[in-house]
């Protein structure tokens, strides 16, 4: 009974930037939940390279390219989804940029707009594309990856931060609207976790031994610990569960 609350088959997913670190360990577990998940990214072939791995396992996965820095890239990636499946059930808006590490006040303009762009525009659009279907057939799930940053902003990642608590509103925002459509919609905050995202701050000793030492748990995360959050999140688990952030931190905002 217990293992039929996170059972996902014959449900279909999207993930986006799903060719590596965290996006990658999270469609890994949802095909191994059932589901047949859609590893998305700007590059397919990286994304092939994810959904082979997974289908090698034993899952069902396809690779498909989407840059959600690009609205029509979005609706088209859709469109393919329509048309091989026919269904959308379950979204993990995973793919984020940060183009820039740095003091705001020496940021350019096209550094801040790229940010915005992918982070809020890319998650907002994919969204409500995905959201329409689900309506259509009054039943879904998103997860909005968003970051710690978005309740503590970190030194020299402002527009980031910023991105990431829009993200969070935005999800509080969507499940009070979608609620109804029989659609939940929740938001996971990561800590830092060891990806080639984050490795400004765990590629260098000295600010990775500083980063641990402030952790309660004393370690950066992996990225497979963020797969059981969100599976727990789209799953009938959780199917009272829409609008909430859950942290994932090691004790980081504690």
């Amino acid at each position: 009974m217990i293992g039929d609350l996170f059972d996902l088959s014959g449900r279909v997913a999207l993930v986006t930037g799903a060719s590596r670190g965290i996006g990658a360990a999270i469609a890994g577990t949802l095909a191994a939940s059932g589901a047949t998940v859609v590893v998305s990214s700007r590059k397919r072939e990286a994304c092939e390279e994810v959904a082979a791995r997974i289908r090698d396992a034993g899952g069902l996965a396809e690779a498909l390219a989407c840059h959600i820095g690009e609205p029509d890239s979005i609706s088209e990636a859709l469109r393919v989804i329509d048309e091989r499946h026919g269904r959308l059930d379950i979204l993990v808006n995973n793919a984020a940029t940060n183009p820039y590490f740095g003091p705001a006040l020496d940021m350019d303009l096209s550094a801040f707009q790229k940010t915005v762009d992918v982070n809020i525009r890319g998650y907002f659009w994919t969204s409500v594309e995905a959201g329409r279907r689900m309506r259509s057939r009054g039943r879904g799930a998103i997860v909005n990856v968003a970051s710690v940053n978005g309740v503590r902003p970190m030194d020299g990642q402002l527009v980031y931060s910023m991105t990431k608590a829009a993200i969070i509103n935005m999800t509080q925002g969507l499940a009070k609207e979608c609620g109804r459509h029989g659609i939940r919609v929740n938001a996971l905050l990561p800590g830092i976790t060891e990806t080639k995202f984050a490795t400004a701050l765990h590629g260098n000793p000295k600010v990775r031994a500083m980063v641990e030492s402030l952790l309660p748990l004393g370690r950066i995360a992996q990225p497979e610990e963020m797969a059981g959050a969100v599976l727990y999140l789209v799953s009938d688990a959780a199917s009272y569960t829409t609008g909430t952030s859950l942290v994932v931190d090691g004790g980081w905002l504690a």
